[in-house]
C-alpha cells in the first residue's frame, strides 16, 4: 500500500486495503482530513521506545506486516539521556527512564530513512523536544524525506520557555506546538497526549484544533520505585513512566472520553497484551492500537493480534474491524461519558 492512494469512504476506511479470503478489511486511514496520506493495512502498530527503528526486530518478526512503525524518539541534537538505573519492573507493569537518548535527527536519517524508504510498512518519527522551536527544526528536516510517512509529536517533554512545565498538560502549550509544527510540514501529523492531567478532553480538543491528523492516547504515567537497601530512589533520574498492563484502565479511560470530545481518529497505546485489550479500546473509540512495553517479553504479539483481530471479525461475521469502534460509547453524542459527577482523583 502506498501513500498514494485515494480514499473515498468514510472516516477511517481505506478502498483497496488489505483483504483476507474471509473478506476482513482491517485497513485504517490516519489522516483522513487528507485522503491517503498515512494509510495503513491493519490498526497494531508498535509504539514508540519499544521497537528501536524497526531494524532491531526485523530478523524475529516480519516487520512489514505491521500496520505501522513507530520509531524511537528522536531530538534535534543528540542526546546521552537519564543516568542509570534506567529500568525496573513494578506489579503489572515498568518504569522506564531512558530520557530520550538518541543520535539526533541528522543522524537517524543517515542511519535509518534510506532502508525505510525501501520498506512497505509506514514509519512514524516520534519527535520530542523542549521548546517549540526543538519541534519545528526537527520536523523541518523530516518534511519531504522518502521513507519518512507521519510524525508523533511527543509533548510529555520540559517546555523550557515554561519552567519546565510540559507542554502536553496545558490547553494552550499543546495547541501553540501542533500549530507550528503544522506550519511546518505537511507530513501527517499524530500527537500523543499524556495521562498526567486532570482532564486530557480540552487539551484533546486544542490540539485537533491546531491542525493534529490523529492522537495517541496515552503516554507513560508518571510514576518511581524506591531501593531499600541503598534507602533512596531506584532509578537514576528519580522518576520513571510507568507503562505496561497497569497503565491500562487509565488509558481506556482517556481513550473513551476523548472520542466524545473530537472527531479525529485516536490509536490507543498502554497496556496492550492481548486481542481481549485490542477489542476493549477499539470499543472504547479508538481506529488503532500501539503494542509496546509487551514487544520485550513477545516480539511476535503484534503480529499475532493482526491475525487474531481477522479472526474474530470472521467469527463474528465483521466485514472489518472498524465496525467495532466507539461501539461500547453513548449513544448519543452530546451526553456526558458518565451520568451525575465523574470520578477525577
Amino acid at each position: 500500500m502506498t501513500a498514494s492512494q485515494p480514499i473515498a469512504e468514510p472516516i477511517g476506511a481505506v478502498p483497496g486495503g488489505e483483504v483476507d479470503l474471509g473478506g476482513v478489511n482491517l485497513s485504517v486511514d490516519l489522516a483522513p482530513a487528507r485522503p491517503g496520506a498515512l494509510s495503513l493495512r491493519n490498526p497494531v502498530l508498535v509504539a514508540s521506545g519499544t521497537f528501536g527503528y524497526g531494524l532491531e526486530y526485523g530478523e524475529v518478526i516480519d516487520v512489514q506486516r505491521l500496520g505501522a512503525i513507530c520509531c524511537k524518539g528522536t531530538t534535534l541534537k543528540a542526546r546521552a539521556g537519564n543516568p542509570p538505573p534506567r529500568v525496573t519492573e513494578t506489579p503489572a507493569g515498568m518504569l522506564n527512564s531512558i530520557g530520550l537518548q538518541n543520535p539526533g535527527v541528522e543522524a537517524v536519517l543517515e542511519r535509518y530513512a534510506e532502508l525505510w524508504a525501501g520498506w512497505n510498512v509506514p514509519v512514524i518519527v516520534n519527535v520530542a523536544g523542549e521548546s517549540i522551536e526543538d519541534y519545528v527544526g526537527v520536523v523541518r528536516r523530516l518534511d519531504g524525506v522518502p521513507g519518512i510517512s507521519g510524525v508523533e509529536l511527543n509533548i510529555s517533554c520540559p517546555n523550557v520557555g515554561a519552567g519546565g512545565l510540559q507542554f502536553a498538560v496545558d490547553p494552550e502549550a499543546a495547541a501553540a506546538v501542533t500549530a507550528a509544527v503544522r506550519r511546518a510540514t505537511e507530513l501527517p501529523l499524530m500527537v500523543k497526549l499524556s495521562p498526567n492531567v486532570a482532564d486530557v478532553r480540552g487539551i484533546a480538543v486544542a490540539i485537533a484544533d491546531a491542525g493534529a491528523d490523529c492522537l495517541s492516547a496515552v503516554n507513560t504515567l508518571s510514576g518511581m520505585a524506591i531501593d531499600q537497601r541503598r534507602r533512596r530512589a531506584f532509578l537514576g533520574a528519580t522518576y520513571g513512566g510507568l507503562s505496561g498492563p497497569a497503565l491500562k484502565p487509565v488509558a481506556l479511560r482517556v481513550v473513551y472520553e476523548v472520542a466524545q470530545a473530537v472527531k479525529i481518529p485516536i490509536v490507543a497505546v498502554g497496556g496492550v497484551g492481548s486481542l481481549s485489550d485490542v477489542l476493549d479500546f477499539l470499543m472504547a473509540g479508538a481506529v488503532a492500537v500501539q503494542v509496546g512495553t509487551a514487544i520485550f517479553a513477545d516480539p511476535g504479539l503484534p503480529l499475532r493480534l493482526v491475525d487474531e483481530l481477522r479472526a474474530y471479525c470472521v467469527e463474528h461475521d465483521l466485514t472489518s474491524h472498524r465496525e467495532l469502534v466507539g461501539s461500547a460509547l453513548p449513544q448519543r453524542r452530546e451526553r456526558p461519558s458518565v451520568k451525575g459527577v465523574e470520578y477525577r482523583p
